[in-house]
This record gives C-alpha cells, structure tokens and sequence, in this order.
C-alpha cells in the first residue's frame, strides 16, 4: 500500500515515518514539503492513503485537495484543533492533532485499514469552513501549472456541467467546483450571483440593460453580456441599493 506524507515540517514528516516503519506492507513513496509537490506526487504516485498537514506555506492542504480529481484516503496531521468536524465532514479517514503519540497513530491506521469502503473527500470541497487567507483567493490548474488566482482578478463565474469557468481577462479557469460553492464562498459585498449559471463580480459591472419585460442583462467592462434572472435582477438592485 503507497503512502504520501504532505507536511512543510521535516520533523513532523520524520515522526510519521518513523511510525509508519511498524508496518511493512506499507510504502512511502514520497515525502512533501508544501501542497504543490504534493498535487504533482498524487498524480505520479496514485497513493493509497496520504498523511496531509493543513495549514501549509503556498496553498492549504484543503486548497491541495480541490486540485485532485479522485483524491486518495486521507488522514489529516495538524496542530489545529479547530479544524478538526471540518475534516470528519471531509469524510477524512481520522484527524491526528499534533504532537500525537504512536498509540494514537496506531488507531488510526487501524480504522483506515478496517474500513470496508474508502473514504471519499469530496464533500470537503463543498461544505468546509475556508481559513482567513483563502477568501480572497482561488486556486486553479493552469496547463500543468497551479496557480493562485485572487478574487479580485475574477471578472465572473459561469456554470459549465460538472464545473465552473471562472472568467478573467486573460480568459477562463476550470474549476469542480458548484455555483452554490461560489456564491458561499465568494464576499457577498463584491460577487453576486444573479442567475442560477452565473456570479459576477460588482466591480466589473457598468451597466444594466433591459432586454425585453422584465428580462435583464449585466454588462461587464470586458463587454460581455450576462443574463439575470428576476431573482437575480432584484438581488443586485438589493446589493447596489437601487
């Protein structure tokens, strides 16, 4: 069985190790130092667990996830207490606060090599409370790249299936991510969603237009035009208290 250690604490990533040599069908394959070596690990790897810290220079270990498509079983390694219903609700395997103990490490593995169906981390993407930093932030596959995209370069959001475009003047981003995700996410007082496929960003805004009887569109500096819906058209006349 393939394990990945994410940590940016050498001595943290040692201490799993070291418990990890008690057992022998176990096999690191890889150690991490932040959450882009450990995007690039995953895929090269496809491990079958990973020990992932969550507060991380560059990107968070809950931004890390977003960026896997079908992420391997997790348990969380953290000196952050507060997050932990925030990974039990990711469905994480279990959640390890540091410093802990070979006894609790132990349970641990216990629990994750007697689950009958692995854990699945995608309702992590859609109901976890984000840390202060990323508010303002989005963090996008780019190429083969990953980058950080701040929210105020995002002109607006658009639905696209199963994902999202999140539009900016240099184009757009695919995100998995849902409109309801966004419009949760994004602040309230700068991105309003106003139809059920798309969030715009307030300061892209410069005008309003009426298309027909009660049909509305936003019109976006890039020139763009965005339909609303009634709901939508209301909101944003709530939001600009107009």
């Amino acid at each position: 069985m393939k394990v990945i250690i994410i940590d940016d604490e050498p001595l943290a990533r040692s201490i799993v190790k070291e418990y990890l040599a008690n057992y022998p069908e176990v096999e690191v394959v890889q150690e991490c130092g932040d959450g882009f070596e450990g995007v690039k690990a995953i895929a090269q790897h496809q491990p079958d667990l990973i020990f992932l810290d969550i507060q991380m220079p560059k990107i968070t270990g809950f931004e890390m996830l977003e960026l896997i498509d079908n992420p391997p079983d997790v348990i969380f390694t953290t000196a952050f207490d507060e997050y932990a219903m925030q990974a039990f609700d990711a469905h994480a395997v279990d959640y390890l606060l540091k410093p802990f103990g070979r006894d609790r490490f132990d349970k641990a593995i216990q629990k994750w090599k007697s689950q009958a169906n692995k854990s699945a981390v995608r309702p992590l993407m859609e109901d976890s409370v984000k840390q202060p930093e990323e508010h303002n932030r989005v963090v996008v596959k780019s190429g083969n790249a990953i980058k950080i995209l701040p929210t105020s370069e995002i002109h607006y959001i658009e639905a696209y299936d199963d994902y999202v475009k999140i539009h900016t003047k240099d184009g757009f981003h695919l995100k998995k991510k849902t409109m309801n995700f966004f419009e949760k996410a994004l602040d309230v007082s700068q991105f309003v969603r106003v139809h059920r496929s798309y969030i715009i960003a307030l300061s892209q805004l410069t005008k309003i237009e009426m298309k027909e009887k009660d049909t509305h569109l936003a019109k976006m500096q890039s020139g763009n035009l965005i339909p609303m819906s009634k709901t939508g058209y209301l909101k944003l006349k709530e939001v600009l208290g107009i």
